[in-house]
Parts: structure tokens; C-alpha cells; sequence
């Protein structure tokens, strides 16, 4: 061959390299977009500021909550393009009346679908009229048509702009319901002791939940939503606790002996939980009482980190150092037919996703003397064992967690120098941080 051949050959060869790379990485891209239900294709929106009925000054921070809220919800969500406020028209229509098609449905806007509407607030009560358009279709374009009244209160106004925005996501986005009223619970330092709070999905509304004066850990929250189990120290050890938001306090739950760790609900509300109450830390499963209970795993591991399959309860998914460095496994919900996931490293806090396809778990997956490995969250695809990275080398990046819908994930990050909750969706984009305060950890998404 000879001497100027050998450059083009070389080129050719990373050329060809470098094609190979993208197309695995578009595949991989594509493969967990359409699985986590990111796939579909974005649906055009604009979402016009509604217009306030009155001109005071409450009517006007009110409005301003609710356009914020609205905008931020239709944009956490994953699946629309929203049009900027830049492209709208110099006159944004609050009545079905006042809709000018041409002007919305040419560029530069060129949008399909508007959200529009009104805000008044009157005699300590505000009235929400919201409507959704498809402009492409002046003959027929109603698609959604509500009406909202409550306190003339911020919190109030919060909501009920969560409610329409998922009201569009329903309709828009496949007849998956939306999270803009889900919670999130997470452990907070920021008292001075590890205790549980709660949040909104989008970070608002940060309260504390429990008042223990301990370490508590571990926080997860029943399928309906009323009951809250963690893990907790007390004079006995680490122990299984639980909190009724039925009655807004703790109530009992047994005392097992050993150390308790690291709860999880299954669908139909049995708790499965880490417990060395025999010695090594092994999974055992209660019923909802904390009655039943059964060994399902029998080793010297230590087993830790149970999390339950969502959507069939069958499967559930721990963490094992059986043999050395800890390891995601599965096994059924008797404790039979088990199966390794990871074949390296040191991967740990696994979670499954609602449609029962996936699970999402941090994996450092070079570990040892002069391995400069990072702890980064990955999906993996729990059939075939195909991964995909999601976050790289961003910090320590630790306890995911599902979304209801299956198309954001949480988590705890040390990414800004100090631990804090973030999210993202489900391909590992739009990542945003939700706490700021003190020291926040290991988040848990409500079921719904």
C-alpha cells in the first residue's frame, strides 16, 4: 500500500468507527425512548398566558402562579414542542371567540394545538375557564373545555392549573394520566436530623413529615397513598416504621428484631424489607399489617434494597454482595427462579418502572484500586439485559426512581457539591434540580 493510501484508509476506518457509534447510540436512544413511552411524536402546543377578568393586584399574582405552573407542567412533560411565547400573536384570546386561527396555525407560531383561557378572582374565589384547540381544524377544533373554581389562594390556583395541564397531557399523550399532582418523599437533613418530607413533583411545597429526632431512611409511599413506610433507628435498632396521612401521625407497626431496612410496597400492598434477623441481612415479605411474614431469600449476602415489580407483582428486584461487590438481581415474589443482572462493578439502588419493562438502578461499573469509575444511573431492560446509560460522570448519582408514568425518573445527585434531589426524563434529558436546602436524599415518586 502505499504511503498516501495509508491516510485515506485510516480516515475511511474512523469514519466508519464513528458511523458505527452513532447508529448504536440513535438505537439505544430510540430503543429507550419508545420502551419508557418518550417515543410517541411531539404534538405541537402553545400555551397562550390565560387573560385575567379584572386588573387588581390579587387577581394579578394569581394569574402570574397559574400561567407559571401551567407553562412549567406542559413542559416538564415530555412529549410536547412548545411553541415560544415569542412566536404568539400580539393578542392572545381568553374567550373561544377571540381564537384567531390563521394567526396560530401560520408560522411563525405554525402550532396545532392551543391552550387558552381565563383567571378571576372575586370575593375570596377564583374561576379557571381553560379550553384546548386544534387550530389546524377551524370547523370542529374543541379538543378540551373546563372550568375550575376554589379559594382565591396560591395553593389553590397551583392546583387546579396541575389539573388542566394533565387534563391535556391525558388527551394528548396517549391516554397515560399525568404527575403534575403527584408527590414526591424524600429524607432532608435540613432540621438538623435525617427526617421524611414531601414535595410537589416540580419541587414546591416542600413540608416535613415526620418529627422523630432520629435517622430516618429509606421513605416509600403506599400504592393509594396513605400510608408512608421507612426505615428508622429507635432504642431496639433500625426498625420498620410506618405514617398514616389518613390520620396525620405514626401508627404501629411490629418490631422484628435485627436491623430493618429499606421497605417496598408491591401493588397490592405487601412491604418487602432487608432484615438480619436470622443473621446476614436476607428479603423477607409482610403483609400490609406486617403480619405473614415469609423468608424469600436464604444467603449470606447481605440481600438489601428489595423493589417490586409494579405492574404484575410477581418479581422483585434486590441487591446482593452474595458474591463480593453488591449486585442487581431478580427473583419471583416466593423467592425462586433467581437471576443476576450485573455482571461487574458495584451497582446498587435498583427500581422498577410501572410498565414492569424496566428498571433504573445506580452502577459504578468500574470499581477497585486505580479505577476511576463514577456512580451513574442506567435503565436496563429486565427481559434481555440491554442497558443504557443515563447520566455520565455528573457527580454521584444514587436512589432513581420512577415517575407514575413511566416517563421522568428522580434521583439524588452530588453534581452542585452538596446532595440534592434532581429529575430528568426517562432518556436521560431535561435534567433539573428540585432541592436546594441542606442536605436531600433518596427520593420516592408516588404511584399516582
Amino acid at each position: 500500500m502505499s504511503n498516501s493510501a495509508r491516510p485515506l484508509r485510516h480516515r475511511a476506518l474512523i469514519a466508519a468507527a464513528l458511523l458505527l457509534l452513532w447508529t448504536a447510540t440513535s438505537f439505544a436512544q430510540d430503543w429507550i425512548r419508545t420502551g419508557t413511552g418518550l417515543g410517541v411524536e411531539r404534538v405541537r402546543l402553545a400555551a397562550s398566558d390565560f387573560a385575567p377578568s379584572t386588573s387588581d393586584a390579587k387577581n394579578a399574582d394569581l394569574l402570574k402562579t397559574f400561567n407559571d405552573v401551567l407553562w412549567n407542567d406542559l413542559d416538564n412533560a415530555g412529549i410536547f414542542d412548545l411553541v415560544s411565547k415569542s412566536f404568539y400573536p400580539l393578542q392572545v384570546p381568553g374567550q373561544p371567540s377571540e381564537v384567531n386561527f390563521l394567526a396560530w396555525n401560520s408560522p411563525p407560531p405554525n402550532t396545532s394545538m392551543l391552550a387558552f383561557g381565563n383567571l378571576n378572582a372575586a370575593a375570596g374565589k377564583v374561576t379557571v375557564q381553560g379550553w384546548l384547540y386544534d387550530v389546524k381544524n377551524e370547523k370542529s377544533p374543541q379538543v378540551l373545555g373546563k372550568q375550575y373554581t376554589d379559594n382565591a389562594t396560591t395553593d389553590a390556583v397551583r392546583v387546579i392549573a396541575h389539573r388542566f395541564a394533565d387534563e391535556i397531557i391525558f388527551r394528548l399523550g396517549g391516554g397515560v394520566p399525568g404527575i403534575a399532582e403527584s408527590k414526591i418523599y424524600f429524607v432532608s437533613e435540613r432540621t438538623g436530623h435525617k427526617e421524611i418530607w414531601a414535595m410537589d413533583y416540580d419541587g414546591a411545597n416542600q413540608q416535613q413529615v415526620t418529627h422523630l429526632g432520629s435517622i430516618s431512611l429509606s421513605p416509600r409511599i403506599s400504592p393509594d397513598g396513605s400510608r408512608l413506610a421507612f426505615s428508622s433507628i429507635t432504642k431496639s435498632g433500625w426498625e420498620i416504621m410506618m405514617y398514616s396521612f389518613d390520620l396525620n401521625r405514626m401508627v404501629s407497626f411490629p418490631r422484628f428484631g435485627g436491623m430493618n431496612l429499606s421497605p417496598s410496597w408491591s401493588p397490592d400492598s405487601k412491604i418487602a424489607f432487608s432484615s438480619s434477623r436470622n443473621g446476614y441481612p436476607n428479603i423477607f415479605a409482610v403483609d400490609a399489617s406486617g403480619g405473614n411474614s415469609r423468608r424469600l431469600t436464604n444467603d449470606q449476602g447481605p440481600d438489601v434494597s428489595p423493589t417490586w415489580n409494579r405492574k404484575t407483582g410477581s418479581q422483585i428486584a434486590f441487591v446482593s454482595g452474595r458474591t463480593g461487590l453488591p449486585q442487581v438481581y431478580t427473583m419471583e415474589a416466593d423467592g425462586t427462579n433467581l437471576q443476576r443482572l450485573t455482571d461487574q462493578g458495584y451497582a446498587v439502588s435498583p427500581n422498577w418502572s410501572p410498565n414492569g419493562q424496566f428498571l433504573t438502578f445506580s452502577w459504578m461499573r468500574k470499581y477497585g484500586p486505580g479505577e476511576p469509575g463514577s456512580n451513574d444511573l442506567y435503565l436496563m431492560d429486565v427481559a434481555s439485559k440491554q442497558w443504557v446509560q443515563l447520566t455520565h460522570d455528573s457527580g454521584r448519582n444514587d436512589f432513581p426512581c420512577w415517575s407514575p408514568d413511566g416517563r421522568h425518573i428522580i434521583f439524588q445527585s452530588h453534581r452542585s457539591g452538596t446532595d440534592q434531589i434532581w429529575t430528568m426524563l426517562a432518556d436521560g434529558t431535561n435534567v433539573k434540580q428540585l432541592t436546594f436546602k441542606g442536605s436531600n436524599t433518596q427520593p420516592n415518586w408516588s404511584w399516582k
